[in-house]
């Protein structure tokens, strides 16, 4: 049985402004996604489908691969997902989805599926190198999105990443002297990007402003002290709070929190990242968030 690994996420830098050309720096996180295989000869065409969820089943299908048809799940909606999804592999992959081969695939998913650390990007890069094709192409068409997520699971690796005009990205040792006072609390909530990005995507940018946070991130990239790097994460949250006219995840629940607080990826949930200062668990869990992760816990 073969195995395969991906490091789920988090977006450091440039959030929406991602989909533009903005720089993005992101780091791979050492909770991801498991996927194992095994390929047997028969006389049938199926693939049978086990996705766990932090070691537990979630997930079962039988699949028929010459017809598409489900022939056997527990959850129909997600089923209907890994169909759509294995077709594109199908269409993409010269080696894999061949007659007369059940597939047994079971997969694990490390992390709660609300901690927004890349399930599905995980998956696809997962299935990309199973099948030996473009994991980029894959998660084009199969879910949309900038791509940065697919890069750190492909390089297992922070990286420097800007998706317009053309994909381009590069792997960064991201490992700042003051990394052991930083750290991450999860927001009790998965927050829908889709509805982020629509919004977004309804309001005029310029140049200019893109060129601005991909300016930040290599800021951020390269600093040496936590005041400064502190400094930089306020002044980027600003920037966004201010083109998106919503107020900054610091306002909205830590307005008497002694130091920054950053938003990762879409604004409104998931992880936020920010640093030690006496007391700081009682803060956050006097604020009623109490998943804190230390940065060498997290970040891989």
């Amino acid at each position: 049985m073969g195995g395969i690994f991906s490091p789920g996420k988090l977006m450091l830098t440039s959030e929406y402004f991602a989909m533009d050309g903005a720089l993005v720096l992101a780091v791979p996180t050492r909770l991801g996604q498991e996927f194992s295989f095994k390929e047997v000869r028969d006389t049938q065409s199926l693939i049978v489908w086990e996705a766990f969820h932090q070691g537990k089943i979630w997930l079962k299908a039988v699949i028929d691969y010459q017809s598409w048809q489900v022939l056997k799940t527990n959850i129909s909606s997600s089923a209907e997902f890994i169909v759509k999804t294995l077709k594109n592999v199908q269409a993409l992959s010269s080696v894999r989805f061949k007659a007369d081969v059940t597939y047994h695939v079971t997969t694990n998913l490390q992390f709660p599926a609300d901690y927004g650390l890349g399930s599905s990007s995980t998956l696809m890069n997962n299935l990309a190198e199973w099948a030996e094709i473009d994991p980029f192409q894959l998660n084009t068409i199969s879910l949309g999105g900038s791509g940065y997520d697919i890069a750190v699971a492909k390089e297992k690796s922070a990286v420097l990443y800007q998706s317009v005009p053309e994909i381009k990205y590069e792997k960064v040792n991201f490992d700042p002297p003051f990394k052991n006072d930083l750290i991450f609390i999860h927001l009790n909530q998965k927050q829908d990007s889709r509805e982020g990005i629509r919004f977004y995507r309804s309001k005029k940018k310029s140049e200019s402003l893109i060129e601005e946070f991909s300016d930040l991130t290599r800021k951020i990239l390269l600093c040496s002290e936590l005041e400064n790097f502190s400094g930089l994460l306020l002044d980027h949250e600003q920037k966004i709070s201010d083109f998106l006219e919503i107020p900054t995840v610091k306002d909205l629940y830590f307005k008497d929190c002694p130091v920054f607080v950053k938003s990762l990826g879409a604004w409104g949930g998931d992880f936020v990242m920010s640093s030690k200062f006496d007391g700081f668990k009682d803060y956050f869990w006097g604020k009623g968030f109490s998943t804190i992760f230390d940065y060498s816990d997290l970040i891989y």
